[in-house]
């Protein structure tokens, strides 16, 4: 009986763990998928001309030339606005919350972040086009930078809020029992332990707004010349493959599956970071 009860077991355990593999594989497939659809589609219109030149009209009798190099340097841009302007917030927020806020206030706080961060995020470009483009009357990089910054401000909050909790206690008491400030000890002390799961999820807002179209198209607009001002439209791979995918001409359909290969090998490489990133810190 024994026996047999232990073959059935093993059975069990088998059945399960084959299930548990193949829904990691279900999980993993659609992106697999994705990205092979990307490359096909994609591969044959990325070239060097695609990577350092500006869109150019579109001539039928003589097709292809030009590219999305404004588009990827202003994508870079972008993200670095979102970077100065939200990181600090979400950062300080996160700080408050875990390390001065009463439980009281640290509630709502935590409740209002998880809210903004399931706000669609075409709400977030009408936020940014009423309170930067209509006052200046002018679409711009600045306010695209804004509009990605909102987005970013709750998800580094949590995230930062979260990785401080994690710091043991007695680092602080140890702290002040040495008679040091308390400032100093959550900048030198709890900071500096915790500024590897911090940078983590910075690169995860990151990412997370890298692919945004509906905040760009109420507030960068997209433009089809470099950028020289932060007051000035701006192109982003976003808005380029929206407008080049609903465009009736092939070749440009054809550069907006390029222009999505390298903004998902953007978002790749920036995930790739934080996995590293997480495993170096799992190590220490």
């Amino acid at each position: 009986m024994s026996s047999r009860y232990d073959t059935y077991r093993k059975f069990k355990s088998t059945c399960m763990s084959v299930l548990a593999v193949f829904c990691a594989l279900l999980v993993v497939l659609p992106l697999i998928l994705v990205f092979i659809y990307l490359l096909q589609m994609g591969i044959s219109s990325l070239n060097w001309d695609f990577l350092t030149k500006l869109p150019q009209p579109v001539d039928p009798d003589h097709p292809g030339g030009g590219g999305m190099a404004n588009a990827i340097v202003g994508t870079l841009e972008l993200m670095g606005l979102a970077l100065v302007m939200g990181v600090p917030i979400g950062l300080l927020g996160g700080i408050y919350l875990a390390e001065y806020g009463s439980e009281k206030a640290a509630v709502w706080i935590r409740f209002g972040a998880d809210v903004l961060n399931g706000v669609p995020s075409i709400v977030w470009g009408l936020v940014g086009f009423t309170l930067v483009v209509a006052p200046m009357q002018n679409y711009s990089a600045f306010a695209g930078g804004v509009a990605l910054a909102f987005m970013m401000i709750p998800m580094v909050l949590r995230t930062t809020e979260e990785v401080l909790v994690l710091v043991p206690g007695s680092y602080r008491e140890a702290g002040l029992a040495l008679g040091i400030p308390r400032w100093k000890i959550t900048l030198h002390i709890v900071l500096r332990t915790a500024i590897k799961g911090i940078v983590t999820g910075v690169l995860l807002a990151l990412g997370r707004v890298a692919g945004e179209t509906a905040p760009l198209l109420f507030t960068a607009l997209g433009s089809s010349l470099w950028n020289t001002s932060l007051k000035e439209p701006i192109a982003a791979l976003p808005i380029q493959i929206y407008y080049y995918a609903i465009s009736p001409f092939e070749d440009q359909n054809r550069q907006a599956w390029a222009g999505a290969l390298v903004l998902i090998l953007i978002v790749f490489i920036l995930s790739l970071s934080v996995r590293m990133l997480s495993l170096r810190r799992k190590r220490s």
